[in-house]
């Protein structure tokens, strides 16, 4: 690390010798930022300085080009040219009497091992037809890179959840049609073809091994019209004399299963939905008339009213509603996570997708997480299993394999918000901002973590106003790393207190904290446990220059070493 950062006032001149003239540099530079810092992704600098008067030669030519020097490496930035009155040159007239001022801007794309690197002018001066040599002048050292903190990384991918269950029901239905105040049970209607369905359905779930019978209900109806004590009374004795009969079956066929009873005595509910899937005319007006009136009584009184709809109503819809009905539920009972895991280790084919996306659910290693994705992948040409396969190449920062797995993952399905969420972060981590806005944006806002993205998305094209908004108060490093550069200490160290996983970032940005407030104990405490979790972090402690006036302290240097 440089000991010290050269900012503030720097004097200098070249003297010609072979006249009494001054060449000079520029004298009271400044630099801003001081120190430099990465914003955007850029390293950014405002020069600016002055000419004294009556040093600038009236031919003389200064062309000063900014040079940032890292690694054995340099990058020139855009040449700034001064001239006399009398230079013969285009360029930014410097009056010898008066003198002038300096001021240039320059931009330099960061890459790792800039944050050593020293800001230098370079000079090429002409007074007249010669030539002056002038050293680069060093104004300022070392660059502030916390803003490389905030990584796509801290933001969480989204899976895109299998639908596996382990038991599934299934619903068997039949009804029994009765006569108008009638209960009494006629033969053609228990041995209708979905009346035999359901008994054969009881059957098969007493006596499959992946069935279960969860329970079967006989349900008793009169239809709303008529007097309520009678509706009662047909809507019990229909419910009892079909329970009856489907007791006396499964009595026959030696099965043990409870029958519920149910009793709705004016199915009003079964009315409307009887109206509203014929083909009546005027059936508005009947759906008028429920929606308008709740006292059973006056319904039937109005209904009965609507002359040119009843007789319909009479003979097509009222009819349907003298039943009972009869629903089995069954379970259908899926393989144990045993049976799972054996099958994927020895025939997958034999799972279903969802129970193969199941099954990437059972391990943690992510070997084998991979390898089950990939078979899905294979088989089924599933979204999920390619989006699976992208989450575990994201977290092992391989990029370009992430977002081609992403990118197969939604050709399959092109809206679906989670995979285009997933996209996002692997474009943005691959540093492609417009195309990881272009995926953010149908990610949708009930993402979870999508102002967190988005918030990391606007830090890194440097609009920190728009990023302190996206993060709102939702505690992560990368949350946390943005107040620290907004200088808004407290804040950070609330947030990352309340990171719920925290990790070597965590204990590395609060010693960042201690380091701005002037905390030794913070920052000594704080590293020691970055490193201890993150043994790089060392080489990057002993090079940050947030850490600038810690490196003499001995147990500074004993944690970086």
């Amino acid at each position: 690390m440089k000991k010290g950062l050269l900012f503030g006032l720097i004097a200098a001149a070249v003297m010609l010798a072979s006249c009494n003239k001054t060449m000079p540099n520029p004298e009271q530079i400044r630099v801003n930022p001081s120190p430099l810092t990465v914003k955007g992704g850029m390293v950014e600098a405002e020069i600016t300085g002055t000419f004294p008067a009556k040093k600038f030669p009236k031919k003389g030519v200064l062309e000063v080009t900014p040079v940032l020097k890292f690694n054995g490496q340099e990058v020139e930035g855009p040449t700034e040219v001064y001239v006399g009155e009398k230079a013969k040159v285009n360029g930014k007239t410097v009056k010898y009497k008066e003198g002038g001022k300096y001021s240039q801007k320059c931009s330099f794309e960061y890459v790792p091992g800039m944050e050593n690197a020293e800001l230098c002018l370079r000079f090429k001066a002409t007074n007249g037809k010669k030539e002056i040599a002038i050293p680069d002048l060093p104004i300022a050292e070392g660059v502030n890179v916390t803003a490389t903190l905030i990584t796509p990384k801290d933001c969480k991918t989204a899976a895109t959840p299998d639908k596996f269950q382990r038991v599934i029901q299934e619903l068997t239905e039949a009804d029994i049609q009765f006569l108008i105040q009638s209960a009494e049970l006629r033969s053609k209607e228990t041995k209708s073809s979905d009346m035999k369905a359901l008994q054969a359905a009881i059957k098969d779930a007493d006596n499959a091994e992946r069935k279960e019978i969860n329970k079967i209900e006989v349900a008793g109806y009169a239809s709303p019209d008529g007097g309520l004590d009678l509706n009662q009374k047909l809507a019990q004795n229909r419910q009892k004399v079909a329970a009856n009969f489907l007791g006396k079956d499964l009595k026959k066929n030696k099965i043990n299963a409870e029958i519920v009873p149910n009793i709705t005595a004016e199915d009003w509910e079964g009315f409307q939905a009887a109206v509203l899937n014929s083909n009546m005319q005027d059936k508005a007006l009947v759906l008028d008339v429920l929606a308008r009136y709740s006292d059973p009584e006056e319904r039937e009184a109005q209904i009965k009213n609507l002359s040119s709809v009843y007789s319909v109503i009479k003979d097509e819809i009222l009819p349907e509603l003298r039943r009972s009905r009869l629903i089995l539920t069954t379970d259908l009972i899926g393989k144990s996570d045993d049976e799972i895991r054996a099958l994927m280790a020895n025939d997958p084919a034999q799972l279903s997708v969802e129970e193969m996306l199941y099954a990437a659910t059972l391990t943690t290693d992510k070997a084998e997480k991979m390898a089950i994705y990939q078979k899905a992948a294979e088989l089924y040409n599933d979204f999920r299993a390619y989006n699976g396969q992208g989450q575990l190449y994201f977290d092992a920062a391989n990029y370009p394999e992430a977002m081609r797995c992403y990118q197969k993952a939604l050709e399959i399905e092109p809206n679906d918000p989670d995979v285009n969420y997933n996209a996002g972060l692997a474009a943005l981590a691959a540093g492609d901002e417009a195309k990881a806005e272009e995926y953010l944006g149908k990610a949708g806002g009930t993402r979870a973590n999508l102002n967190a993205a988005l918030g990391t998305l606007y830090t890194q094209k440097g609009d920190y106003a728009a990023a302190k908004k996206a993060y709102g108060n939702q505690p992560s490093n990368n949350a946390a790393a943005q107040q620290i550069l907004d200088e808004d200490y407290a804040g950070a160290a609330k947030t990352l207190n309340a990171v719920r996983e925290p990790n070597a970032t965590t204990a590395y940005l609060k010693a960042i904290v201690g380091a701005r407030t002037n905390d030794r104990a913070a920052v000594i405490a704080n590293l020691k446990e970055a490193v201890a979790q993150c043994a790089k972090l060392k080489e990057r402690a002993a090079n940050d220059i947030e850490f600038a006036k810690f490196v003499e302290d001995a147990e500074f240097q004993a944690i970086v070493k």
